[in-house]
């Protein structure tokens, strides 16, 4: 199983951008998926997170302003308005996945970047 993420890129303060993760792998369960960022010369930090009895959840800086998507079977999405430049930050997606041989573990995907200019 792997976590895919996209949708990063440059956008203005007060600008949108929408990242999803894309689970790929032939059997498996999402339990928990999120997104989390690590600004340079900070330490990472979850953003948003949902699922079966987790809930949906936000870090206090963003809420208000961001929306993750429930959880469907293969992809989560990341809805980021209002954008700001201390929102600028390599985003990585993260979920505990249950599969048939490892049951259900945490994996990480590859970052995207979100820059956002002043």
């Amino acid at each position: 199983v792997q976590l895919q993420a996209s949708g990063g890129g440059l956008v203005q303060a007060g600008g949108s951008l929408s990242l999803l993760c894309d689970v790929r792998g032939s059997t498996f369960v999402i339990n928990n998926i999120g997104w989390y960022r690590q600004a340079p010369g900070k330490e990472r930090e979850m953003v948003a997170k949902t699922g079966r009895g987790v809930g949906t959840h936000y870090a206090d800086s963003v809420s208000g302003r961001f929306t993750i998507s429930e959880a469907n079977t293969k992809s989560v999405t990341l809805q980021m308005n209002s954008l700001r430049p201390d929102d600028t930050a390599v985003y990585y997606c993260s979920g505990n996945i249950w599969t048939p041989s490892q049951g259900s573990i945490d994996r990480w995907g590859q970052g995207t970047l979100v820059t956002v200019s002043s």
